[in-house]
């Protein structure tokens, strides 16, 4: 589970499809796992950000701090890098601690972070009303349907 999916899907991606299927399944589809889900949800906006492509000019290949900062220098606090820094994909899900920090922090792996944030989503989620016509439309197929089996 995990990566695997992602590859999928950015190879589905970068061929044009424009829908990705099975978010949140399991076992070729079998299961559906609301972490999973929102695992999914976060490789899939870092494949969205991927096809926008990344801007390469001279600013943001930074090639005089580069030069200026020299190797082993501190890029982390130049005005440029400052600058540029949110343009980079941001992840939810992803923990890019020092291991010392994610240790003191609980030392949780990706889908523990995710089945918490399912069961958040779950627990706070309060769906918007379905405008009365669709709801009645759906209501008189569900009750066709039971018309049509009733034993």
């Amino acid at each position: 589970m995990g990566h695997e999916k992602t590859f999928t899907a950015l190879v589905a991606a970068l061929a044009g499809a424009g829908d990705i299927y099975g978010a949140g399944m399991t076992e070729s589809g079998v299961t559906f796992d609301p972490a999973m889900l929102v695992m999914d949800d976060e490789w899939i906006a870092m494949i969205r950000f991927f096809l926008g492509g990344l801007r390469v000019d001279s600013e943001t290949i930074a090639g005089a701090d580069i030069a200026a900062v020299g190797p082993f220098g501190d890029f982390l606090s130049l005005p440029g890098t400052y600058a540029h820094m949110r343009e980079q994909s941001q992840p939810r899900l992803m923990d890019r601690r020092v291991r010392e920090e994610w240790e003191a922090a609980g030392a949780t792996d990706m889908y523990e972070r995710a089945r918490r944030r399912a069961c958040e989503i779950l627990e706070s989620h309060e769906r918007e009303p379905l405008d009365e016509e669709v709801e009645q439309r759906m209501r008189a197929v569900v009750e066709r349907a039971d018309r049509e089996h009733a034993s």
